[in-house]
C-alpha cells in the first residue's frame, strides 16, 4: 500500500508541473537568466576591484585640466604598447588586446565623434559589424558570433594612439595624481612608395575604467636591458611611463592646438607652455614662498640670474657715488687752498 500511495503522489506531482502555465515558466526562466547574467556582472565588478591601482578622482575635486595627448608608438618610451606586432604565445600588443575584448563583447567600445571628445552614453555604443566594413577588416560571422583570424587584425597599422588625461588635485585627501581616462587607437593608413605622409584613422573610444582590470593581465616589456615582462599595461598608464604630445585642452572654444598656432614652432611653444603650467601649479601645493620685503622686485629674487645683474648693478652705482663724492671733496679742497693764497 505504501509503495501505491508513493506512486499516486509522484504521478500527482508531476501532472501538476506539466500543467503549470506557460507564463509561469517563461517567468521562472527569465529569473534564471537574470541571475546568472548579475552573477557574471558581480564576477566583473570583483575583477575591476581586484586590480585597484588607477587612482580614483571624485566629482567634487577642487581642481582639474583635461589635456588629450598623442602617442606615437614609434618611440622608444611608447614602444611597449606596439611589441610584439602579432602575438607570440601569450605576449600580444594592445591593440590586439583591446580588439579581442572588443570583438568578444567584455568590453565596450565607442564612436569617435568629429569633434575628437568621447562620449560613453550606452547609445553611442561601436556596432563592431560596421567598424570591421567601415575599415575593410576581414571577418568571418557563424551562427551570429564573429571571428577574426590574428593575421587579419590590424595592429601593424595602428601605431598611434589618442588619450585623455586629467590632472587633479583632490583638497579632503591632499593628492595631485594624473589619470589616464580614455583610451583611442588610431589606424595609419595611406603611406604609400609617392607619399610617406599617413593619414590617422581614429577607430573608437574606450573608458579606462571599464578595461583597466583587463589591462592588468596584459604582461608588457618595460625595458630593454631587463627583459622580464614584470609590469603590465595598466601599470604602464598608471606609472605614466607613455611619451606623449598635447594636442588638445578641453576649452571653452573647444579649439585644438593646431586652431591657433599656425607653424611648427608655435605649436611646439604653446605645448612647452601648457606643461609648465602643470609642472607649476603642481610645485605650488606644496610650497610657499614668502614675499621679500627688502626688495622691490620680486622678479630679482626668484632668478638668480636677474639678482646677481641687480647685485652688480648695485655695487656699479655705489663705487661711482663714492667717485663723485671724492671728487667734489678734492675740488672743494683745492678751491679752499686758491682762496688763502689771494688773501696773502
Amino acid at each position: 500500500m505504501k509503495r501505491i500511495l508513493i506512486i499516486v503522489l509522484g504521478v500527482a506531482l508531476g501532472a501538476t508541473a506539466m500543467a503549470q502555465p506557460q507564463k509561469s515558466r517563461v517567468k521562472q526562466q527569465t529569473e534564471q537568466t537574470a541571475g546568472a547574467a548579475q552573477g557574471k556582472s558581480q564576477a566583473q565588478k570583483q575583477a575591476v576591484r581586484q586590480f585597484p591601482s588607477a587612482p580614483t578622482m571624485s566629482e567634487d575635486v577642487t581642481w582639474r585640466r583635461d589635456i588629450y595627448r598623442t602617442l606615437d608608438l614609434t618611440k622608444d618610451a611608447n614602444a611597449p604598447l606596439y611589441y610584439p606586432i602579432e602575438p607570440v604565445g601569450k605576449q600580444m600588443n594592445l591593440f590586439t588586446y583591446l580588439f579581442r575584448l572588443v570583438l568578444s563583447g567584455l568590453i565596450p567600445a565607442y564612436n569617435y565623434s568629429l569633434d575628437g571628445n568621447e562620449n560613453f552614453e550606452p547609445t553611442n555604443r561601436v556596432k563592431v559589424k560596421d567598424l570591421m566594413e567601415r575599415y575593410g577588416i576581414f571577418y568571418e560571422e557563424k551562427d551570429g558570433k564573429m571571428t577574426v583570424a590574428p593575421q587579419d587584425i590590424p595592429s601593424a597599422e595602428v601605431t598611434r594612439y589618442y588619450i585623455k588625461e586629467s590632472s587633479f588635485f583632490d583638497q579632503r585627501t591632499s593628492i595631485y595624481k594624473q589619470r589616464v581616462v580614455a583610451l583611442c587607437p588610431v589606424l595609419m593608413r595611406g603611406a604609400d612608395e609617392f607619399s610617406s605622409d599617413a593619414t590617422p584613422y581614429p577607430l573608437f573610444w574606450v573608458n579606462y575604467d571599464e578595461v583597466s582590470s583587463y589591462l592588468g593581465r596584459l604582461p608588457v616589456m618595460a625595458s630593454n636591458l631587463n627583459n622580464v615582462t614584470n609590469m603590465t599595461a595598466d601599470d604602464f598608464f598608471t606609472m605614466n611611463r607613455y611619451d606623449g604630445k598635447i594636442y588638445k585642452t578641453n576649452n571653452m572654444q573647444g579649439r585644438v592646438l593646431a586652431n591657433y598656432c599656425t607653424t611648427d614652432s608655435a605649436l611646439t611653444k604653446e605645448q612647452k607652455r601648457i606643461e609648465k603650467q602643470l609642472v607649476d601649479f603642481e610645485a605650488g601645493i606644496w610650497t610657499t614662498q614668502k614675499p621679500d620685503t627688502t626688495r622691490k622686485d620680486s622678479t630679482a629674487v626668484d632668478d638668480p640670474k636677474a639678482a646677481k645683474k641687480a647685485a652688480k648693478s648695485s655695487k656699479s652705482s655705489s663705487s661711482s657715488r663714492r667717485s663723485k663724492a671724492s671728487s667734489k671733496s678734492s675740488s672743494s679742497s683745492g678751491s679752499r687752498v686758491s682762496a688763502r693764497r689771494q688773501r696773502r
